[in-house]
């Protein structure tokens, strides 16, 4: 009996003693849950992307240069121009044939004066049945302090017969000018071409001595704070 015992307590432990050697195999399998250490180790990376992502964030605040880049004090130096209106445009005019009338004028009456000579130059074309071939031009030929002398001309496609006394048939002026745009009363005209002298001083540009104001807007017939007027100034 006692052999008996013996035996089956050494295979008691024999048995004891597998399955105390497997446990630790089993339990030592989690071991590979070590694999948690490269998640500490992405944690650490990720914190590292933001800041550089930061930096690239910053240079794009050179946004407020475009603000700098829209230079448009032209429209203050210009009370009467439009944002979309030419402001010292280059264009090259084309002569055109016109019916032309010589006058003079002081600056205190330059409107009423400038309409009388556009009425007179109309009423001659009326009585011939001949229409305006283009808007009414006047070409100022000299200035001073005190006044101006000037051509009135409305451009025609056929010739008037018998022309009154100190009209004439002529070609409008040609050549490569500067394009301004005036809106509005002829008593403003003076803002426009302090716009226009500061303009050509800016470009270092070379005016000649005479100006042409082409009336978009008949003035005949429009009230005056309503003008629309193409000034162009030739260049040397």
């Amino acid at each position: 009996m006692t052999k008996t015992r013996i035996v089956v307590l050494a295979v008691m432990a024999l048995v004891v003693a597998a399955a105390i050697w497997i446990k630790p195999q089993t339990p030592g399998t989690p071991e590979p849950a070590a694999t948690p250490a490269p998640a500490p180790a992405a944690a650490t990376v990720a914190p590292e992307s933001p800041p550089a992502a930061t930096p690239s964030t910053v240079p794009p605040p050179a946004t407020p240069e475009t603000p700098a880049a829209t230079p448009a004090p032209t429209p203050p130096a210009a009370p009467n121009v439009r944002s979309g209106d030419p402001f010292g445009e280059e264009q090259t005019l084309s002569a055109r044939k016109v019916v032309t009338l010589k006058g003079s004028g002081t600056w205190d009456a330059a409107f009423e004066t400038i309409v009388g000579s556009l009425k007179t130059l109309s009423s001659t074309l009326d009585k011939q049945a001949i229409k305006p071939a283009g808007s009414s031009l006047i070409v100022y030929t000299t200035t001073d302090d005190n006044g101006f002398t000037f051509l009135a001309e409305i451009p025609v496609d056929q010739e008037p017969k018998n022309l009154p006394k100190g009209m004439a048939m002529a070609n409008s002026p040609d050549g490569r000018t500067l394009k301004f745009v005036h809106r509005g009363s002829y008593d403003n005209m003076d803002n426009t071409y302090e716009a226009i002298t500061n303009h050509l001083d800016e470009k270092k540009l070379e005016a000649r001595d005479t100006f042409i104001e082409e009336y978009v807007t008949d003035p005949l017939t429009t009230a005056e704070d309503k003008l629309v007027i193409n000034v162009f100034v030739p260049l040397k």
